[in-house]
């Protein structure tokens, strides 16, 4: 088993290509795009693979600057948050890893051009630090910024080289949009209500049971996942009892509509689930000074929001009619029986 990334425990990398991070523009990307650093996993290295321009690289890859300056790129980010982590990771670049990096970050609309992106006022979020070559580069953000939330981000590497992914941690600063329905969806979800658990909207996975096949956090993204791999799964279960994860949602709302996607859990899918819910302003995963998580995952006030329930494979389920009456909630436990794998989790709703 790969031993996983390390990461910044309760945040959400705002760059992510699955959040809809993008690649701007850059300085030069003769070897590899920069669309790569927003990919999953840490990169990989293909012996003996080459394309017309040289060695192939996971990651993206500048050519050696033999004037003046340094190389960048610009990200837009998939959600604009506060950002509070960098991760620089030149893993499997070597001789060709960038000595220093530093990075900057601005709040603009979305699809701004680059020329446009590039005269406002960047503000430093990373100033120049030393890199490690083939190595995770973790770096708290300037502490001056916590507060700033931004959309984009340049990554200025020095001179030249190769990074294989760049992630930007920190807490989303949703704006609420009103959200692109599906016909699926459209069909359950009435106008007006947005998804309160939605990673774009400031929900966030804080603690489950298990999540060894994949991340909790995977529940929340956005759009369908595409194989799988894009959910949150478990062990199989040997002993009793059964498999949890804890929701904070992105603002306290009232439940009317819950989807349970089992898409692409076959012979794996739960059997049963049930939801609870709870009221807890100011609780775990609110900030400094919060309760802590395991005091709200052993609190005696949560309440049933969904009742055990028989799930199929391979499905989406929407549950409306059976749903407790309608409470304000800050947090939702889903339970799963005994164990499997769940692709994606809504929680529609309206904030009050």
């Amino acid at each position: 088993m790969i031993d996983p990334a390390a990461s910044f425990t309760g945040l959400v990398d705002l760059a992510s290509a699955s959040l809809g991070g993008r690649g701007v523009g850059t300085s030069d990307d003769f070897f590899a795009g920069i669309e790569n650093l927003l990919l999953p996993g840490r990169g990989v290295f293909v012996e003996g693979k080459f394309t017309e321009r040289g060695k192939w690289m996971d990651g993206w890859e500048s050519r050696r600057k033999r004037v003046p300056g340094h190389d960048w790129c610009v990200l837009e980010l998939g959600a604009a948050g506060r950002v509070l982590g960098l991760d620089i990771d030149t893993n499997h670049f070597v001789g060709n890893a960038p000595a220093f990096a530093s990075a900057d970050g601005v709040r603009a609309p979305r699809g701004l051009p680059l020329d446009e992106l590039q005269r406002l006022p960047w503000v430093e979020l990373l100033a120049q630090s030393p890199l490690r070559p083939g190595s995770q580069n973790l770096f708290t953000a300037a502490a001056a910024l916590a507060a700033e939330p931004v959309s984009h981000v340049r990554l200025n590497i020095f001179p030249d080289g190769g990074v294989a992914r760049f992630r930007v941690f920190g807490r989303v600063q949703a704006d609420w949009a009103a959200p692109e329905l599906d016909a699926e969806t459209a069909a359950h979800v009435e106008r007006g209500m947005v998804d309160l658990a939605a990673v774009k909207n400031g929900g966030l996975a804080l603690a489950c049971s298990d999540a060894f096949f994949g991340p909790m956090n995977n529940l929340l993204l956005p759009g369908r996942a595409e194989n799988m791999g894009g959910g949150w799964e478990t062990r199989r279960r040997r002993g009793p009892g059964h498999d949890w994860i804890l929701l904070q949602l992105g603002a306290r709302g009232v439940p009317a509509v819950v989807e349970l996607d089992t898409s692409y859990f076959k012979g794996n899918y739960p059997e049963r689930a049930s939801l609870e819910w709870i009221d807890a302003p100011g609780g775990a995963g609110s900030g400094s000074g919060s309760a802590r998580i395991t005091d709200l995952v052993a609190s005696s006030k949560w309440s049933p929001l969904l009742p055990e329930t028989k799930l199929e494979a391979h499905t989406r389920h929407f549950f409306r009619e059976g749903l407790a009456p309608a409470s304000p909630a800050t947090h939702v436990r889903v339970n799963i029986f005994p164990d499997g794998g769940l692709s994606r989790v809504r929680i529609w709703g309206a904030r009050p």
